[in-house]
């Protein structure tokens, strides 16, 4: 056991060292110094109220849709649709914070988000039921959904959501008491992130501590086992499937009703798409997903942070991300391929 921490810590500072040294050569290659680039990256998150605020601010869909994978991968069920299903959520939830005007504000947001929830939770069902029913392939099917999503909200903003009193394909504004209350001013967090740890903590209880949660990780772990031992493989999928688009569903309610307070075009930047690497990061467990969506929240305030004022290109991190994934999954495949060999 403690030659495995070992080597795990050994793993770890090696891709550290493989990163940290990749990041110098690329910021030499831009112009820059390193060591500039450096400190304008951590006074980009820390030198001002603001910077460290949006951490939070963009943290908060992260660990939503992260949190909604995670739960679906763990099943074996492996959802690539968290960007279509945040987009369902964040139209569903702004279609009922603008027309139920009869509900006052506060109730209004909260059924604004529990259809968000709604939403998203049907949108992945769509997948799961043709798995279960036609055995057709989850990854193709919630790819093809994400695209309806999007184009599903870019319909909507022009037609029936369009704000009558513009040209810009966008909702109307949402009235004050339908949206999340903001906090720490003069910063943009709102209490959304109360929410998204909310459900970090949900999740836990609910994998770890329920019943329901060990059938579900049975059935990740092993179907056939499960299937044999009275487990409800389908049964499992479906909960699995429904829950995890439902919490990408909720991220896109809270995008809508805490920071944009508009329904627009490309309002997830790419979130539900990113909550895959996160929840592959985090292995699948929700405090992991807590902590890997906060740290790529700070990636990216303080990459925008160097490219305001160094001029050095954000995408530097995003290849950093890319090369960190692949590190480590080539790490479990040799892992893999070791035990294999001992085990022959």
């Amino acid at each position: 056991m403690k030659e495995n921490r070992r080597d795990r810590l050994i793993e770890n500072a090696c891709i550290a060292a493989i990163t940290l040294v990749t990041a110098t050569v690329l910021v030499i290659l831009s112009g820059a110094s390193p060591v500039e680039a450096c400190q304008m990256f951590f006074k980009g998150i820390f030198g001002n109220l603001n910077g460290f605020g949006e951490v939070f601010v963009k943290a908060t869909p992260l660990i939503l849709t992260g949190l909604g994978c995670s739960v679906a991968f763990r099943t074996g069920f492996f959802n690539i649709g968290a960007e279509g299903q945040f987009y369902m959520g964040a139209l569903t939830s702004t279609w009922v914070a603008l027309n139920l005007t009869g509900v006052p504000g506060p109730l209004r947001m909260v059924l604004a988000i529990l259809t968000g929830f709604v939403t998203g939770g049907l949108w992945a069902l769509i997948a799961a039921m043709m798995k279960a029913r036609f055995d057709i392939s989850e990854i193709i099917v919630t790819i093809m959904l994400n695209y309806i999503g999007i184009n599903l909200l870019g319909i909507a903003v022009r037609t029936f959501l369009m704000d009558p009193a513009g040209s810009i394909p966008q909702s109307a504004k949402l009235d004050a008491s339908v949206t999340l209350v903001r906090f720490l001013k003069p910063t943009r967090i709102h209490t959304g992130i109360f929410l998204a740890v909310a459900a970090v903590v949900f999740v836990w209880f609910l994998m770890e501590k329920t019943t329901a949660g060990y059938e579900i990780r049975a059935v990740g772990f092993n179907q056939r086992g499960a299937a044999c031992n009275g487990i409800s493989v389908v049964k499992n999928i479906i909960l699995s499937a429904a829950l995890s688009g439902g919490l990408a569903g909720i991220a896109g309610a809270v995008e809508v009703l805490g920071v944009q307070k508009k329904l627009l075009e490309g309002i997830s930047g790419g979130c539900g798409y990113t909550a895959i690497l996160i929840s592959l990061l985090a292995v699948n467990r929700p405090f992991g997903v807590l902590v890997t969506a906060i740290l790529f929240a700070a990636l990216s305030v303080g990459a925008n942070s160097m490219q305001r004022q160094m001029g050095i290109p954000a995408a530097i991190v995003d290849f950093l991300i890319g090369m960190i994934v692949l590190l480590i999954l080539g790490r479990e495949l040799f892992r893999r391929k070791a035990g294999r060999r001992e085990g022959k």
